[in-house]
Parts: structure tokens; C-alpha cells; sequence
């Protein structure tokens, strides 16, 4: 099987729709390869068409007026970047780029609402994905607003992988600087944080593969139910 279909079948985008439908939409589509760093849209452009992730990684960001950059979303195998803005008929509200060098499958707008229009369980699908990340979306805007910076750094950690030869630990998929971005911190803070975390005996940090030493204080920190000691 290609990497391509892989990908296709990983999405939850394209979840339970038919091998017909499938075949469909490979055939209005086609592939992208870019290197690291390589722009997908910059915020304003013209929302022409949207992307599914094969393979690498893609960052979603805004600019703040300072020059700041602020990631909003990282996204990886078989998610589909920029599709809220082709539906929606608006400009890219924000930047996309890659992380690493990367494969993806591009649709272009008109010719995949054509299809759409005569398969609606596409759309349907779609519609659902939507709202998975719409309420992923409100979590992430609650924790920014009224999380401690520790229950922040606590909630990213428990929601990444397991590595499969090692369940008590994780693997940083992003830099350290990529991470203090997304939860709304300074790279220096995130630093004392994972200090404090790894005193405490909640963490062991090696160098991007985390110890997840104490899973249940961790638990209990990201719920806002415990702090760390100063």
C-alpha cells in the first residue's frame, strides 16, 4: 500500500466513506513534496485549496504585530491542513510551513466541492472532523486563559504517544521552542518549568524524551488540582 493511501486511510477526515469515494478523491488530487521550512500559504492568501498530511509535520501560526510568532496548531500524518478556510470561501487567517521535510496530497478547492456535491458522506465527514478540532480549539483557549503555566506544560506531555518500547516515557515531536509557543510561554519558562517538574520527581528529562515518572501527580496537575513547589 503507498504511503499516499495510508494516509488516506489514517485520516479521520475520510472515515467510513466508501473505496469508490476513496478512488475519487485520489484522482482530483495530487502531490506535494517540500522541504523544511517551505511555506504551504501565508495568512491572506486565497483559500484555493487545502492539504493532507502523508508525511512530516506542518505548523499553523500567526505573526503578532512584535514579530512574534505563535503557533496555533502542529499538525501530522493524516490531518488535513487549510480546510476550514476552503470551505468557508475566505482567505488563510493565519501562516502554515513546514516543520520537517514533508509529503502531502493537495485538493483543489473547485474540483473537490464538485465531488463533493455528488458524494455528501465526504462532506459529512468533514462536518465532523470540523468539530473535533473546533472543540479541541475551545480546550486549548480555556487552558491558555486560565491554566497555570505548570498545568499547561503537564496536559501537552500526557497527550503525547507512548513510545512503544519504553509506555513510561515520551518523545518531544516539536523543539522546546515550538512547545513554549503553542501553551503561551517563553522558551526560559519553559526551561524552569521542566526543572521544577524534574525536582519534584514528577519528571526525568533526556534531552527530546521525556520520563513520565509520576503519571497520576501529573494527572493531577494538569488538572488544576496541585501546584508545584516554588
Amino acid at each position: 500500500m503507498s504511503s499516499v493511501r495510508k494516509a488516506f486511510d489514517a485520516s479521520p477526515l475520510f472515515e467510513g466513506i466508501s473505496e469508490s469515494d476513496r478512488n475519487d478523491l485520489l484522482e482530483i488530487a495530487f502531490e506535494k513534496r517540500l522541504q523544511r521550512n517551505t511555506s504551504l500559504f501565508q495568512e491572506g492568501d486565497a483559500a484555493s485549496g487545502f492539504y493532507l498530511v502523508v508525511s512530516g509535520q506542518i505548523k499553523v501560526f500567526k505573526i503578532s504585530p512584535e514579530g512574534k510568532e505563535h503557533i496555533l496548531h502542529i499538525f501530522g500524518v493524516g490531518e488535513p491542513v487549510g480546510e476550514v478556510a476552503v470551505f468557508s470561501g475566505k482567505n488563510f487567517p493565519a501562516f502554515a510551513s513546514t516543520l520537517e521535510d514533508s509529503r502531502l496530497v493537495y485538493f483543489p478547492r473547485v474540483r473537490f466541492l464538485e465531488l463533493a456535491s455528488r458524494k455528501p458522506q465526504i462532506l459529512l465527514n468533514m462536518l465532523a472532523t470540523l468539530s473535533q478540532r473546533l472543540r479541541r480549539f475551545t480546550q486549548k483557549i480555556e487552558g491558555l486563559s486560565l491554566k497555570e503555566v505548570a498545568s499547561r506544560l503537564a496536559s501537552v506531555l500526557l497527550e503525547l504517544p507512548a513510545e512503544p518500547t519504553s509506555p513510561g516515557s515520551v518523545r518531544l515531536q516539536v523543539t522546546k521552542g515550538q512547545i513554549a509557543s503553542q501553551i503561551g510561554m517563553t522558551p526560559e519558562t519553559l526551561s524552569r518549568t521542566f526543572q521544577k517538574m524534574a525536582r519534584q520527581g514528577l519528571i526525568r528529562v533526556e534531552r527530546n524524551r521525556i520520563l513520565l515518572l509520576d503519571r497520576v501527580a501529573l494527572e493531577d496537575l494538569a488538572s488544576g488540582g496541585a501546584r508545584l513547589d516554588e
